[in-house]
Order: structure tokens, then C-alpha cells, then sequence
């Protein structure tokens, strides 16, 4: 039977102080839904895990008041942002993305910092957090800083994440007027599953209400890290959108697509799926803005 050594600090700082002193044979635990499968499938023999459960301000999900600034703590389970009516109403795409991880039961202890951490490309959460221009906040053993989520990713299960970072939060700026997001995960079946490819679009119009000002389409499963479609979004930028237009930029993200073939698709089936849900979110967006 594997032994390791678990550590419960309530404190940012003493987490990062264990996790300095621990070595490099240690590991960060919240919800485990990760780090538990490669323990006991033998990818990871730690000496010695770090829970971040009791560290309170891990756990916080708010929306500024002021900035109109919505911070996601890291703890924050699939489960409370799925089941939140702020999310719901403010920020569908993100409900979309983690109401379709899993069972209820891995929702319910599984968190959005895990999920996007653990930089896997077919990582549900990551989308919508591309999407809305969100940036990562991370505390290390030199302090606070902040990078853009599209920097954040650096290849296939690697992130800009040092040995004893710990991803605190994630900021998203301002929701603007007139606009809204969505994703679509496609995958074999409903639930328990990996995506085959995971799509969102983000609109913001003008105030004509048919313009679009800016555009996000956003993709998982695509490319080694979840990349954007700048050159659909730049088609849609200054456009009047409608159905033809969407379905334009749905071909040109298919294009501008990195998929390749895997055991659980093929690369022109990805590409087929981009051309089509490019367009869908994107309707599904102009519903949710009128």
C-alpha cells in the first residue's frame, strides 16, 4: 500500500511553505477527482500531499458590486457554479461548460481550478474562461500575480504553474451590454464523458443590436492548449451577424483549427462539428442577448 504524508494549512503561505520544503515528490489536492485516479492508477507516487480544503478564500464566488467583475475562487466546485442563478443569468456559457462534467457526484467535489490546472486540451472549463477573457490569479513563493488565461496554457497537461504555485481565482472583466456566450461539448453520450470536441462563442453587438462589436470563438480539443479562432472572429468583428454570417465563420474556424486524429475522433469529424456548432452558439448567443 502506497504511504504519503497529507498536510491541511489554512493559510496561502504555509501552503506554498510545505510545498517548498515537501520536495519535488508532492502534490496539491482539492477535490482530487485528478490527482486520486493517477494515484491509484500508479502516475504519481507522492510523498507527501498539500489540501488546500481549509484555505477559505480558495472557495469564494462573487460578483463585484462596483467593477462588475466576476472572481471564481479555484475551490469553487462544477456543482455550486452549475446550480448558481448569478451564473445562470450573467454568464450562461460557464453554466453550459460545467453543467456536462461528469456525474453530479464528480460536479459536486470537483473544482473549476482543478479542471483548467490540470490543462488537459479537452478540459470543459477552460473554454468559456477563454471566452470571457479571464485572467488566472496565482500566489507563489514571490507573491500574487495574474497572467491571461490564453497564456496561462503552455502545451498538453503543462501550464505557466511553478512547483508551488497555487491558482487562486480566476477574474473575468465586466459582462458588456448586449452580449452573451455558449459552448457546446459533443461527445459520444450525454454524461461521463470527454469531449470530442468543445466549442463557445461570445457576442457582444452594438447598439444597433445587429453589429457585431466583438467576437469570441473559442475551442477545446482543437489544437494542444484551447486555442481561439482569431481569424473567424475577425470575419464576424464589424459584421452584421445573422445566420449566413455565423455559418461563414464557422468554416473558417474549422480551418483555422489544429485537430488531428485520436482514438475518440477523427480530424475531419472535428472540423465538421467546429463548422456546425460555430454557427448553433452563435444563435444560441443572439437568443440569450435579445
Amino acid at each position: 500500500m502506497e504511504t504519503f504524508k497529507y498536510h491541511m494549512p489554512g493559510a496561502l503561505d504555509e501552503a506554498v511553505s510545505l510545498m517548498e520544503s515537501a520536495g519535488e515528490n508532492a502534490l496539491y489536492i482539492a477535490g482530487g477527482t485528478d490527482v486520486m485516479v493517477r494515484i491509484k492508477e500508479g502516475w504519481a507516487r507522492p510523498d507527501a500531499l498539500i489540501s488546500l480544503n481549509r484555505i477559505k478564500e480558495l472557495n469564494a464566488l462573487e460578483l463585484d458590486s462596483d467593477s462588475g467583475e466576476l472572481r471564481i475562487g479555484s475551490r469553487t466546485t462544477h456543482r455550486a457554479l452549475e446550480t448558481s442563478a448569478m451564473i445562470q443569468s450573467r454568464f450562461p456559457i460557464i453554466h453550459d461548460a460545467v453543467s456536462n462534467i461528469g456525474s453530479v457526484q464528480v460536479r459536486n467535489v470537483g473544482t473549476m481550478g482543478g479542471n483548467v490546472a490540470n490543462a488537459a486540451p479537452s478540459a470543459d472549463g477552460a473554454v468559456p474562461l477563454l471566452a470571457l477573457d479571464a485572467r488566472v490569479e496565482i500566489h507563489g513563493a514571490g507573491g500574487a500575480r495574474q497572467v491571461g488565461i490564453a497564456d496561462f496554457f503552455v502545451g498538453p497537461g503543462q501550464t505557466v504553474l511553478k512547483k508551488s504555485d497555487i491558482l487562486t481565482r480566476f477574474v473575468i472583466p465586466k459582462k458588456e451590454p448586449a452580449s452573451a456566450g455558449a459552448y457546446a461539448k459533443f461527445s459520444r453520450r450525454a454524461a461521463m464523458e470527454l469531449p470530442i470536441v468543445g466549442t463557445g462563442v461570445l457576442l457582444a453587438l452594438e447598439e444597433d443590436g445587429v453589429t457585431c462589436k466583438k467576437a469570441r470563438i473559442c475551442l477545446g480539443v482543437a489544437a494542444p492548449t484551447p486555442m481561439r479562432a482569431k481569424k473567424a472572429e475577425a470575419f464576424l468583428t464589424g459584421k452584421a451577424v445573422d445566420e449566413a454570417a455565423l455559418g461563414k465563420a464557422g468554416e473558417i474556424a474549422a480551418a483555422e483549427s489544429k485537430v488531428r486524429d485520436s482514438a475518440r475522433g477523427r480530424a475531419w469529424h472535428r472540423r465538421e462539428i467546429i463548422r456546425v456548432n460555430v454557427r448553433r452558439m452563435g444563435l444560441k448567443c443572439l437568443e440569450r442577448i435579445a
